[in-house]
């Protein structure tokens, strides 16, 4: 029994996991009830959240807070569903004008249901199509293009252009699977055959493998610190927010089998007998996959098919995620997989102490999961002859729809980013001057168009005032208003955050109205709300904000003045 009721403080959470624990499926069961809830009404979730928590034994609260706090519950949902993009590549592509165009096709606004309760429209940010946008999701059905409209609107049949891929190394790490058909589940069959859970940790420390979500931590030391320890659990963040990355949604859809061999890798090299996948419900497609491929996977006998008989063999759960950015923090993320408000907490502890239910952490990008099996196939050693000394192996990089040749690279890190947008992406489409370049997405940086010398190396990016995060490179050309772009990335920013912390809560939404105002420089309020922001904000999300913002206004000089604080 919890040692606190339900309307303790501290108490939802432990009577929360007592109902997880005798129902099973721990972390699911209020999630899975107010997704079911959600979908059968377009009633506001004040009306049914209560509800749906008090049949679970809890608080209306414990109900309440997640359903208004993820935008897919949150959102009025009427018989059809739309989700239309505003991040920032389809942003780039239409200037935004695709939002009033998809309301004007489908005779609603945006965040409402329509006069006859059958169509709604939701705005997300980023459904993973920024090399062809813009994007819609018409519920599981993607419509992307210029002509996004006239598809919502059943003028043209609806279409979504697959990720158009290349390795540029001549031997793919992450995409040897999906460019030359490299299997990756005899790597897993000969590692539980004839390795040890130590020579796993040493081959990825040889590598020198780092996070690819944007920390960039060392993944082995990661794993030993929740070796051997009871009840360790390995979570893969399939959770890809960052607008202008779409790396992960092309591993989980067209190599699931990669994703969950390096899963089920690291669980076998921390001794975790539990793995976990969060997906993006933005990526219906890739949780198909990813499903499918769990089940072959167990009749395979490659996984466990419950928690009862795991063992080496791990048993891997999908879930899917509820609309929320700041949830691919990893303790925002694993707060959704309890059913709370995907909201970061303060650490330590540190997931690997304390993480889901308690129990030791571990969470893994899909991307850094996906270059396991490879490195144990060839050997820490020869990962680590690529990329950069500091910085080894390599990534994947997405680039926009402005460029000539959009898609997702392979590149060792490293390379030049003038290199990837011009030789590989072959600059801007029709020929057009690159005015700024948005790397890693809108909390990563900004550099000018002609400031592209810079390696791809967090390292480099970060004495550059960027950040490497996803890798998603997003191109302007001068048809963007400086100012527009600004405001976009505040409007994002106070949309997104969390409000677990005042300084982040309160300051994006004082920046977006600072914003607003094209009267002249920002001035002294904005820059004691920077510097509060980066130096008192809980996450990486606050903090990174001012120095978004601030690498956009070097980026475009003398037109952004006052905002480089």
């Amino acid at each position: 029994m919890a040692d606190r009721k339900p309307g303790e403080p501290g108490g939802h959470r432990d009577a929360l996991r007592e109902v997880t624990a005798r129902h099973g499926a721990p972390g699911r069961l209020l999630s899975a009830a107010l997704e079911r809830a959600r979908a059968a009404t377009a009633s506001g979730p004040e009306e049914w959240a209560p509800l749906v928590a008090g049949a679970a034994g809890l608080p209306g609260a414990a109900g309440l807070g997640p359903a208004t706090y993820f935008a897919d519950l949150a959102a009025p949902r009427g018989e059809r569903h739309v989700r239309v993009c505003t991040a920032t590549a389809c942003f780039a592509a239409r200037g935004g004008r695709h939002v009033t165009e998809a309301e004007e096709a489908l005779g609603v606004t945006v965040g409402h249901v329509g006069t006859d309760g059958r169509t709604s429209l939701q705005t997300v940010h980023c459904l993973g199509y920024c090399y062809a946008g813009p994007a819609a999701l018409d519920g599981t059905r993607p419509c992307v293009g210029a002509d996004l409209a006239d598809q919502l609107a059943g003028r043209t049949v609806p279409r979504a252009p697959a990720i158009p891929v290349a390795d540029t190394t001549g031997a793919p790490v992450l995409l040897a699977g999906i460019v030359n058909g490299e299997p990756s589940w005899d790597v897993w069959r000969r590692a539980v055959a004839g390795l040890r859970a130590d020579d796993v940790r040493e081959e990825v420390a040889a590598s020198g493998l780092r996070g690819r979500g944007g920390a960039g931590f060392p993944v082995a030391a990661k794993w030993q610190a929740v070796s051997g320890r009871p009840g360790a659990v390995v979570v893969a963040n399939g959770d890809e927010g960052d607008p202008g990355s779409y790396a992960d949604r092309l591993l989980m859809e067209e190599d699931p089998q990669r994703v969950l061999a390096g899963l089920a890798l690291a669980c076998f090299a921390c001794g975790a007998l539990r793995g976990t996948v969060l997906v993006r419900s933005e990526y219906p497609k890739a949780m198909a996959r990813l499903r499918r491929a769990v089940r072959e996977a167990v009749e395979a006998g490659d996984l466990a098919a419950s928690t009862g008989t795991a063992g080496p063999r791990p048993f891997v759960e999908i879930v899917e995620g509820a609309g929320s950015y700041v949830a691919g923090e990893e303790t925002a993320l694993i707060a959704r997989l309890e059913g709370a408000r995907g909201c970061a907490r303060p650490r330590p502890p540190y997931p690997t102490d304390e993480g889901l239910w308690d129990a030791p952490t571990v969470v893994n990008n899909v991307e850094t999961l996906a270059a396991v099996p490879w490195i144990v196939r060839h050997g820490g050693a020869a990962y680590a002859r690529r990329g950069a000394p500091a910085e080894t192996g390599t990534k994947l990089v997405c680039l926009s729809e402005r460029f000539a040749r959009p898609g997702a690279y392979e590149v060792e890190l490293g390379t030049s980013v003038r290199e990837i947008v011009t030789k590989h992406g072959g600059g801007l489409k029709d020929g057009r001057a690159l005015v700024a370049l948005q790397i890693g997405g809108p909390l990563g940086g900004f550099l000018a168009g002609d400031a592209l010398d810079v390696p791809l190396t967090s390292q480099a990016l970060a004495d550059h005032g960027a950040a490497l995060g996803h890798a998603g490179l997003v191109a302007f050309d001068a048809d963007t208003d400086p100012y527009e772009l600004m405001r976009h990335v505040w409007e994002f920013a106070a949309d997104e955050s969390c409000g677990a912390c005042s300084p982040c809560r309160i300051g994006t939404r004082r920046g977006l109205e600072l914003a607003h105002d094209r009267a002249g420089a920002p001035g002294e309020a904005y820059e004691r709300l920077a510097r509060l922001m980066g130096e008192a904000s809980l996450c990486a999300f606050g903090r990174r904000v001012p120095v978004a913002v601030r690498s956009l206004a070097r980026a475009y000089g003398a037109a952004l003045a006052g905002w480089d604080r």
